[in-house]
């Protein structure tokens, strides 16, 4: 009897495997590639490439599209032989990831070299971050976004803050060592907390100078070193906005590159109706207010850019589809709309 139940459980665990292996086969492949310092030097030889100039990424317009190219190393290789650049430039590189098929991908800033003859040559432009993640299909923004932030990780933390001394990045990127002190310094995250309040039937959205005319959107702020992410929601409403949160719960997270590697995390908050007038805080925000559903399913019609009529007469809009701040309201709208009359 217990073989069999030997045998079952042989088979059950075997299907198992077989169902997750190619995700699980390719975590433990990029984890053994930053860990293995020969391993990813070999598997640079087989990559492929996704280039930026001083932080922007380079694309190509194909027809209507903008598409995010990877070159191979040969391709990265006649590109620096045109510049009399070694095959030394491919070490400055970091890996990003990789495919199901276990080729790696990895990120390179050209930085140093003149970038018109680059895009001469392969036919394209680097562009803004920040109009790039815009443009390009949704799957290709968060490779761009992650590898953007870990290569301004890299430029960044090239001494370190204890000795002074240079540090050196293992070939994968995933970290750098002080050889002075034995520091490993690892790429790291800022937490963000954004929130969309509501009392149960409005939400709440603001502004602040910075922000192109017109747009409006979810609360956001910083989580404090010894925060958790309950607590940096309520603080945050609270000083921006004077509401006191009833109570909230989590929707999702995203990675942003701006301005340093954050990570969103996405949250709804509760305010009761009858405490739900707004208090703004001026040096933080310049307009917040309640938006009715209609309100904002107008605004969700509008392009996600500033209104052509005049300032004092404009129409609010909100964040691009692509912005987790967008997700929020949408969120919020079906769930408003789902609730019996």
């Amino acid at each position: 009897m217990a073989g069999i139940y030997q045998a079952v459980h042989r088979r059950a665990s075997s299907l198992v495997c077989r169902l997750h292996s190619t995700y699980v086969r390719k975590m433990r492949y990029l984890h053994e590639l930053k860990e293995d310092d020969s391993l990813c030097r070999q598997a640079q030889v087989s990559g492929t490439f996704y280039l930026f100039h001083n932080l922007s990424p380079f694309l190509q317009k194909v027809g209507k599209k903008y598409v995010v190219p990877q070159l191979s190393a040969a391709e990265m290789k006649r590109i620096l032989e045109k510049f009399k650049e070694t095959e030394q430039w491919i070490e400055k590189s970091v890996l990003i990831g990789c495919s199901d098929e276990h080729v790696p991908h990895f990120a390179l800033d050209l930085g140093g070299l003149e970038k018109s003859v680059i895009e001469s040559e392969l036919k394209g432009s680097f562009t803004d971050l920040r109009k790039a993640l815009f443009v390009v299909d949704e799957k290709d923004s968060p490779l761009l976004s992650s590898a953007q932030s870990l290569l301004r990780w890299h430029d960044s933390h090239q001494y370190c803050s204890k000795t002074g001394q240079p540090t050196r990045k293992n070939v994968a990127g995933s970290k750098r060592v002080c050889h002075a002190s034995g520091i490993i310094y690892y790429p790291q995250v800022s937490p963000v907390v954004l929130t969309l309040v509501s009392d149960g039937s409005r939400c709440l959205l603001a502004r602040q100078p910075s922000f192109p005319q017109g747009m409006y959107t979810v609360l956001s702020g910083f989580c404090d070193l010894g925060e958790n992410v309950e607590e940096a929601v309520r603080r945050e409403v609270a000083e921006e906005v004077g509401l006191e949160v009833e109570s909230l719960w989590y929707s999702a997270s995203q990675h942003w590159p701006f301005p340093s590697s954050c990570l969103m995390i996405a949250c709804h908050a509760l305010v009761r109706a009858q405490q739900a007038e707004i208090s703004m805080n001026h040096l933080e925000l310049e307009a917040a207010r309640w938006f009715s559903l209609e309100e904002i399913m107008e605004g969700l019609k509008r392009e996600p850019r500033p209104s052509q009529q005049d300032n004092s007469n404009f129409s609010p809009w909100f964040p691009p589809k692509q912005a987790i701040a967008h997700q929020l309201i949408w969120e919020w709208v079906k769930q408003q709309t789902s609730q019996p009359a």
